[in-house]
């Protein structure tokens, strides 16, 4: 695996580790360019969904150097699954990145039960879904990217002591809104690509109720850049229309409770499987520049 990633993607290792809660993660690290020879401390950025997404994140390590961008240099952390588990990353995701709790929405029921009329997927598919989704740990997985994963790269890598991301998209994207949600944790700008608030009665909308009132000079709120899809929002796919309503309602809700000014926005022409990238490169313009 190592071998064949440092031919696809430059200056990529690959490593696995097991958490605490007894859960293998496979874990790609790209450094960026001229790492080796500045000797230089950078910050890291987390992005999750790595069996997916590191394809199409990672390469974009090399904007760092394009004379026409701001983007300040860092080390990117890919985390995902591992072994036999690497194949099922789409089912896994649900344990790790969904709160414990959070509602499915009536609209990703509909899509189930239309799925398994049409046969896309078999009711034994839709079973280990709904059996994931409905026994998630986000604050689990959490604690190990920051208590587990960060400390063994503080002591392996050149790392900074401040400026740190975190970026998801989908179910990830609601995973960073939440951790962003909940703060105490090393992320200085946290990007959320379509989050996954798939019912209008999310916790997430009671967390942002609950924020504390800000304090006159309070500079240490971490910075959220949100984006959204614009065939999410006026296309033909329920389920996608209605998690774009609710990002919509969460960030209005950010703003009534006086977080506009470290939160930033972006709608995209993109649909929700090519939006990754274009997601990921609106976080890095937006909130991780020089």
């Amino acid at each position: 695996m190592s071998t064949i990633l440092h031919g696809c993607l430059t200056d990529t290792e690959y490593l696995e580790m097991t958490s605490r809660s007894g859960h293998r993660y496979g874990i790609w690290i790209t450094t960026p360019p001229g790492y080796t020879e500045s000797g230089d401390a950078v910050p890291l950025i987390y992005v999750l969904d790595g069996n997916w997404t590191v394809g199409f994140t990672a390469p974009l390590i090399v904007v760092q150097r394009d004379p026409f961008l701001n983007v300040a240099p860092y080390i990117q952390v890919t985390v995902g699954y591992a072994g036999d588990e690497a194949s099922d990353w789409s089912r896994l995701r649900n344990r790790d990145l969904v709160p414990t709790g959070e509602p499915i929405g009536d609209d990703v029921v509909a899509a189930l039960e239309s799925a398994r009329e049409t046969g896309t997927m078999s009711q034994k598919d839709i079973d280990a879904y709904i059996e994931e989704i409905s026994d998630c740990n986000a604050d689990a997985f959490l604690e190990f990217l920051i208590q587990e994963l960060h400390p063994l790269l503080q002591s392996r890598l050149r790392v900074s002591e401040s400026g740190h991301g975190l970026f998801g998209y989908s179910y990830g994207g609601l995973f960073a809104l939440y951790a962003w949600l909940r703060g105490g944790t090393p992320f200085a700008t946290v990007g959320a690509g379509t989050p996954g608030i798939s019912s209008a009665e999310s916790q997430l909308f009671d967390m942002i109720r609950a924020l504390p009132e800000r304090t006159e000079g309070d500079t240490g709120t971490p910075r959220l850049h949100v984006t959204l899809n614009e065939v999410e929002l006026w296309g033909d796919v329920p389920v996608y229309r209605g998690i774009a309503r609710n990002v919509l309602r969460a960030l209005e809700n950010l703003r009534a409770e006086g977080r506009a000014d470290v939160v930033s926005t972006s709608m995209l022409d993109e649909t929700h499987v090519t939006g990754v990238q274009a997601s990921f490169l609106s976080y890095l313009k937006e909130c991780h520049v020089r």
